[in-house]
Order: structure tokens, then C-alpha cells, then sequence
């Protein structure tokens, strides 16, 4: 069976590949691709996992053939005990999936109406980018958060960056994404461990408890919409709770539901634009060609706002290729496989786990050019300045890394309005330096450090310089957030 397999490493009898692995897999399965192929297969533990290092792989498997791949790994601790197989992302395929997918239908045409709320957000962020420099990482939290806490739950703007829903968020990402990691937990590839007890499996009894924790919260967050829908008609949880019986969603599968997406869109949101905040302190000369657009475009005696975007063409193409160069899930989402399959002449076993590596997908030398490591938004531009479409494969986003097929991300609409206006707002609003060393010399960013969070890939702390760009950007600000606090 292993000769049928795509190539890989070699393992170990019953330990496989597990010593192999180390911090940063993706950069470690783009090594791979360049000695195995594009399709490399490793083992944990006696699990097949077959990593896809290639946009036409991908495309093949998890798009043209979804009815096999759309399937998530089994996640004992993230899926099984921590949200009880409730969190969207990590659902399995099948009936519950599917309602709750059309549950939260959130296409470009009906996520206009929360426009309003993103540009009231991106001004408070640049005011607070501007006013607390050593809390950049909090302020970016803090917008991302309101923006989905408004959306989903219509609650008001949370009031600073140390706000407890925040911590909330916080706290259930990095646990989520920690289990997720490929052997975080050995039960994961051993899993008659799972048959212990929780007097003797501490992880257990631990994704048990914060499992109900998590429950009482969300449901008291969706209950409060519920019950007062006419108080709430422009959030996503009271057009829930009116579908419900169309959709046949219990509430607490509606909870998780909301809470699903108010997780992905802040930490897709929150980490795009601290990458965001890094790369313009880091490349001054593609802020200024952002900034002459800007004044080009807006001028100088308003904000920037989202019916702006389609006059911003370079602006735009910064936000995609932020998320090409550092996309925030560098492997993506897990999926797997529904039955036995046949690729290429590889058979593919029921029951394996796939693996898109879209860190190696979105700087393939094929697509993007021999500079595809750098940061170069002018990629996405064609010769009169507007946007383009880079290769066919990737279509009009300009990378993957809103994933594939069936399992897409479903708020990348609402994320793509978030980020623009956000990286407008602030590249409007203020200059970004990097902040001077003990000799009075700007700093050097590395461009190429990233620290990783479990699945998640986020920049370094850093320091910068803001100040206003103009003479009344700083007033206009202050204004526009005064109104927004009234």
C-alpha cells in the first residue's frame, strides 16, 4: 500500500514521521516539495497525511473533487471535547454542515448593510494607532473584535483594547489552534488514550470544562438577540433566530454558529492587519504610492469609505497581497478524505488527512514570478494600474489562502471589507516609521520573521512611529470619532 502512496520521508515503525516535524511545518513541507514533488505523503502514528504544496493539486482534489475532500479531520480534543464538533470550521461534512452553512449566508450583497460599522472601526483604529503606539497589537484586537460583535450579536462598539470579549476570543483561538496543530496531543494518533478516564487525562477533563464554559457564554449571547429580535434585526443572530425552524437549528447549535463566525472573522481580521501594520513600517516606498493614490482619489478633506474601493486599485492590491504573502493559517484548514481515491496514479485511502500548504502555494515561482517571496502589491496591477488576475487557478482574489472547494471561507467578503478600509483608513490618516534604536537610527524589520501561534502565523512584536500625515488628518480623526462616541 505505501508504494501507492504519493512519495515522502521515511518514518519510523509505529512513530512514523513524528521526529521530523518542527516548528513552522510549512516551511518545512515546502523543503519537501522540492525533494518528494508536489504531493508528499508523511505518517503520524500510523495516520496518512498527504500535503498539497501546489495550487493545480489543490485545485484538482479539494475544488473538482469536493464531494470526496470536503471532510474535516476527526479532532478528538478541538472537535470532540472543546466545542463538541459545533465550531464551523471544524464540523464534518454531512447534514449539520450543511444548515449551518446556510444558516450563515453571508454573500457580497448582504454584507453591504455593515459597511457603515467597518469605516466607524477603522477610524477608531487609526486614532488609537496613533495615540498608544506600544498597543498596536490590542487596538488592531479591539476593531476586528467590534466589527463581528456588531455584526453577529448588533451589540455597540467595545470601549478600548483591554475589553474582557477580547481575552474571550483570544483565549478559545489559542486553545483551538494549539489541538489542531499536527501532534499537539498524542490522542489525536493514539487514540485508545481516549478510552482513559479524565481522573486520568487531564486534557480531557481540561477540553470538557472550557467546553461549557464556552456554551454558557454563547448561548446567553445568542439568547439575548432571540429574545429581543426586534432590538437586534440587523444582526446575523436575529436573522438565525428567525430561520430557525427553515434551517432546523437548535439554539445552541445556532450559538456555535455565531460564535463560529465571530472567531474566524476576528482572527482572519486582527492578524491580516498587524501583518499589514508590519509591512508598511517595513516598506516606506509602497506607503507613499499608497498614500499619492489616496490623495489622488480622496484628497484631503474626507475619510476614505468602501465605495471608495474600486477607485483604489493599489490600496487594494496591498490588502491582497498581505494575505498572499503572509497568509494567517499557513497550512489552511485540514481536510479529508470521504472514500478511497486515485490521483495522478497515488491512491488516496479513505480517512486521509490533506493538508494545504497554502504558505508554498501562495509563492509559487509558476504564478507569481521569481520574486514571489517578496512583498510586491504591484503583482496584482496590470500595465494601467488596475487590478488583474494573476493566474486563472487563483482567480480573482490573487492567492488561496481563504481556502478550497466547499470549505471556503465564508466570510472572506466581510473580511476583504474590513481589511480595505481598515489599511485605507490608517494609510490615509498617518506616516508609519519604524521607531529608532538606542543610537538614534530607524530599526531594520526583518521581513522574514513570523512567530507562530499553533496553526496560526502572526508577526513579531515591533515597534514603529505614527504621526499625522497632514495638518488636519489628527483633527479629522478626532472629529469623526467624537461623532462616533456620541
Amino acid at each position: 500500500m505505501r508504494r501507492k502512496l504519493p512519495p515522502g520521508p521515511r518514518g519510523l515503525p509505529w512513530l512514523g514521521n513524528i521526529f521530523q516535524l518542527d516548528k513552522k511545518l510549512w516551511r518545512i513541507f515546502h523543503e519537501w516539495k522540492d525533494v518528494y514533488g508536489p504531493i508528499v505523503t508523511f505518517d503520524l502514528c500510523g495516520q496518512n497525511m498527504i500535503v498539497l504544496n501546489t495550487h493545480k493539486v489543490a485545485m484538482d482534489l479539494l475544488d473538482k473533487r469536493s464531494a470526496i475532500y470536503s471532510d474535516r479531520p476527526h479532532y478528538i480534543v478541538a472537535g470532540d471535547y472543546l466545542c463538541a464538533n459545533l465550531m464551523l470550521t471544524l464540523t464534518r461534512y454531512g447534514d449539520l454542515w450543511r444548515r449551518m452553512r446556510r444558516a450563515a449566508n453571508l454573500t457580497q450583497s448582504t454584507v453591504k448593510k455593515y459597511h457603515y460599522t467597518q469605516e466607524q472601526e477603522a477610524t477608531l483604529l487609526a486614532r488609537g494607532l496613533l495615540n498608544d503606539t506600544r498597543q498596536w497589537r490590542k487596538n488592531i484586537e479591539r476593531m476586528s473584535a467590534s466589527i463581528v460583535i456588531s455584526m453577529i450579536y448588533a451589540q455597540p462598539t467595545l470601549n478600548g483594547p483591554n475589553d474582557p470579549s477580547i481575552a474571550m476570543i483570544n483565549d478559545l483561538v489559542e486553545r483551538g489552534t494549539h489541538a489542531m496543530y499536527p501532534g499537539s496531543f498524542l490522542v489525536e494518533y493514539l487514540t485508545f488514550l481516549d478510552l482513559f478516564p479524565e481522573s486520568l487525562a487531564a486534557w480531557k477533563r481540561n477540553a470538557k470544562q472550557w467546553y461549557q464554559r464556552y456554551t454558557a457564554i454563547f448561548t446567553n449571547l445568542y439568547l439575548t438577540v432571540k429574545d429581543n429580535v426586534e432590538d437586534h434585526s440587523s444582526s446575523l443572530c436575529a436573522k438565525m433566530a428567525l430561520t430557525k425552524t427553515q434551517h432546523q437549528l437548535e439554539d445552541h447549535e445556532s450559538a456555535w454558529l455565531a460564535a463560529s463566525l465571530y472567531i474566524a472573522g476576528f482572527e482572519t481580521t486582527s492578524s491580516t492587519l498587524a501583518w499589514f501594520l508590519y509591512a508598511m513600517t517595513a516598506f516606506p516606498d509602497v506607503q507613499k504610492r499608497a498614500q499619492e493614490e489616496l490623495d489622488r482619489v480622496v484628497g484631503r478633506s474626507r475619510l476614505p469609505a468602501l465605495s471608495d474601493m474600486k477607485n483604489l486599485p493599489y490600496v487594494h492590491a496591498i490588502v491582497k497581497e498581505i494575505l498572499r504573502w503572509r497568509p494567517v493559517l499557513p497550512m489552511g484548514v485540514s481536510h479529508a478524505s470521504i472514500e478511497d481515491d486515485w490521483y495522478e496514479g497515488y491512491f488516496i485511502p479513505k480517512g486521509t488527512i490533506l493538508i494545504s500548504n497554502v504558505w508554498s502555494m501562495n509563492r509559487d515561482q509558476e504564478i507569481y514570478g521569481a520574486d514571489a517571496d517578496q512583498f510586491v502589491p504591484e503583482r496584482h496591477l496590470d500595465s494601467k494600474g488596475e487590478l488583474k488576475i494573476i493566474s486563472l487557478e487563483i482567480k480573482e482574489e490573487g492567492h488561496v489562502s481563504y481556502g478550497f472547494g466547499r470549505r471556503v471561507c465564508i466570510g472572506r467578503h466581510v473580511a476583504n471589507n474590513s481589511l480595505f478600509i481598515g489599511a485605507a483608513t490608517i494609510l490615509w490618516s498617518l506616516v508609519l516609521k519604524p521607531e529608532l534604536d538606542i543610537d538614534g537610527k530607524p530599526t531594520k524589520l526583518e521581513v522574514n520573521a513570523e512567530s507562530e501561534h499553533g496553526v496560526l502565523s502572526h508577526p513579531p512584536n515591533f515597534g514603529y512611529v505614527a504621526r499625522p500625515r497632514f495638518a488636519e488628518s489628527e483633527m479629522m480623526l478626532q472629529q469623526a470619532c467624537d461623532v462616533i462616541s456620541e
